[in-house]
């Protein structure tokens, strides 16, 4: 019976994976593909293998410039919410008061208010700074980063015991000591956790670049291949084309990061 229920099994898990994997084998084969051939026959390989499309879709794109604006915005972003919500985590932890416990609640329910209901004031005030560009959209992205960030943080330091911050301290290590070089390597698992959920967020976030990012040459992957599907809706094969250079790089950080990414989930659910 468990032979045959595990057959049952891997041939569900199978088909399921080729189901997930089917739009991407479309995807991939169509991109090499000219215009007429992809009305002719969509899910066959093409008669000839041609990097025209990527060619054209690279130069279109301007895709070096908007790949660096993206690792730019992604990796300032998320180190700067990883050190911010950890520190504040800590302090928020550690300082068990009423005002600590205000503002812990006052973060989590930060994690409530829709993004649609600010976006408009918020975006009007920055623009009276002057920060509607890259610099202002890391900003944002602190702030609207932060909340689940120091609540996943806050509940990884309450099953660190205290005992060992006041075990440094009696070795002559001071809070800011005790903090780099014996909480935060404790925290690993949970660090990597909020890392990967803060940069699929970023990396994939359309919206929020759409109102900051108004300057040519500052574009994002996603808001600049929403401008180019606009203007090639109809030429598929320069679109699609388009889209597996926009998907290549978050398929090399997975294959690099891959055991991290699973080993930092497991081990953050666990804690």
């Amino acid at each position: 019976m468990r032979n045959r229920w595990n057959i049952k099994v891997e041939v569900l898990g199978i088909a399921l994976a080729i189901l997930w994997l089917l739009p991407f084998y479309l995807m991939f084969v169509n991109s090499f593909k000219s215009k007429k051939e992809i009305f002719l026959d969509t899910t066959s390989p093409p008669e000839a293998w041609s990097f025209d499309n990527y060619i054209t879709a690279f130069q279109e794109l301007d895709f070096l410039t908007t790949l660096f604006n993206s690792l730019l915005i992604t990796v300032v972003s998320v180190v700067l919410i990883v050190l911010f919500s950890a520190m504040a985590a800590y302090a928020l932890s550690r300082a068990k008061s009423k005002m600590s416990t205000f503002l812990f609640f006052l973060f989590v329910s930060a994690m409530l208010i829709p993004f649609q209901s600010v976006m408009i004031p918020l975006v009007t005030v920055f623009g009276q700074f002057d920060m509607l560009n890259r610099g202002g959209l890391i900003f944002m992205y602190i702030g609207f980063g932060a909340s689940l960030s120091i609540f996943l943080y806050h509940g990884a330091l309450n099953n660190v015991p205290k005992s060992l911050d006041e075990a440094a301290k009696i070795d002559g290590a001071n809070r800011w000591q005790v903090f780099w070089h014996i909480i935060f390597p404790i925290l690993k698992p949970i660090t990597v956790t909020v890392a990967i959920l803060n940069i699929i967020w970023i990396w994939n976030d359309y919206l929020l670049p759409s109102l900051v990012i108004n300057t040519t040459g500052s574009e994002t992957i996603p808001l600049k291949m929403f401008f180019f599907f606009g203007e090639y809706t109809k030429q598929w094969h320069l679109a699609l084309a388009g889209l597996t250079l926009a998907i290549i790089p978050v398929i090399i950080f997975y294959f690099f990061a891959q055991r991290s990414i699973i080993k930092g989930v497991s081990d953050g659910a666990v804690k």
